[in-house]
């Protein structure tokens, strides 16, 4: 088969790759029916965090059970699927406890390279979660965003205490941001601020639930929040870039005794003691366990509850995947999804 191949700074490329086989009995093979680029690709794709060698990408995906080891018991061959980013055997204490993406047999995904027409899940019982019904073309895109970025952003708004009667900040307008002021809005938060820039993602944050937009950044931005909330600060804060800057705008837009959720992956984040000492707010975040909303996430979607598909603003064919990670790092698309 023929997948993305990242060999350097803004070097990906289409070519030949071994097809996915079972290696382990509790291992399934998916045929993909869509796959995406990911905010998180973004960082190798820049030259940050960058592989030593040509490494397979992809971490998004849903599709159809092609094949199924041996020890599998509840995944079946034919069914439509949904998994996380992170392989999870759903049983042990950390899972139980919620944290999917810390199990104690976690495995990341992705090391397959979910950029490609197949790829091989392990730990297939406890990581996939099969839809009620094959469904429609219209569908895949919703359900593809709930392999990472509505179950990340929804993580985010979980992690930041989002409740009826709050209010909630939103850092970052990417795909997890957006889907940060959905989850928020399903949580019945009062009121959501998101901030953002740009135009596009202003209107799709409006769309998805968001009450007030903010343009300021750094300091900026932390005083606009603070003169919307009478200088207390929101509730509730979700970080969703994974930089210095977001995080200590997020930090201190949030009111002591507040909550910050942190979903970016952090590069070159430093917090200082004595400010957060005297901040006094909770912090929480991580790897998202997106295993965990994954149930009622799908259920969400299968009754037209909500539609995160929407943060898809370009859909090419896999071959073009070089182009759709163009197009992301330069903000010409929110998020690409790719057609096998």
């Amino acid at each position: 088969m023929r997948g993305a191949v990242l060999y350097g700074t803004k070097d990906v490329r289409f070519e030949e790759r071994a097809d996915p086989k079972i290696v382990e009995p509790t291992d399934v093979i998916l045929k993909l029916s869509a796959t995406c680029v990911c905010g998180s690709d973004l960082w190798p794709y820049r030259g940050i965090d960058a592989p030593k060698g040509p490494t397979p990408m992809g971490h998004e995906y849903c599709g159809i059970v092609e094949d199924v080891g041996s020890a599998v018991k509840s995944i079946r061959q034919g069914q439509f699927v949904v998994g996380s980013f992170f392989a999870s055997d759903n049983t042990c204490a950390i899972c139980h406890a919620g944290y999917q993406s810390r199990c104690t047999q976690f495995q990341y995904v992705g090391a397959g390279g979910a950029q490609a027409p197949f790829l091989r899940v392990p730990l297939a019982d406890g990581t996939l979660v099969a839809t009620r019904d094959q469904p429609s073309v219209g569908d895949i895109p919703n359900l593809l965003a709930a392999s990472d970025v509505l179950g990340t952003g929804w993580f985010g708004a979980d992690a930041a205490a989002v409740a009826p009667g709050k209010t909630v900040a939103v850092i970052g307008d990417g795909a997890v941001g957006l889907c940060a002021v959905l989850a928020a809005k399903q949580m019945g938060a009062e009121r959501i601020i998101a901030m953002s820039r740009h135009p596009g993602r202003q209107k799709l944050a409006r769309e998805f639930g968001a009450t007030d937009i903010v343009v300021e950044r750094g300091n900026d931005g932390v005083e606009k929040i603070k003169e919307l909330t009478d200088g207390l600060g929101a509730h509730s804060v979700v970080e969703a870039v994974g930089s210095q800057e977001a995080m200590m705008q997020a930090i201190r837009s949030t009111r002591p005794g507040g909550h910050v959720g942190f979903v970016g992956v952090s590069h070159g984040v430093e917090l200082p003691g004595h400010e957060l000492f005297f901040a006094e707010v909770h912090l929480h975040g991580g790897p998202a366990p997106v295993r965990r909303f994954l149930p009622r996430l799908l259920d969400l979607i299968a009754s037209d509850k909500i539609d995160p598909g929407k943060v898809f603003d370009l859909s090419l064919p896999l071959e073009q995947v070089a182009e759709g990670y163009r197009a992301m790092d330069e903000r010409r698309a929110i998020k690409t999804l790719l057609r096998p």
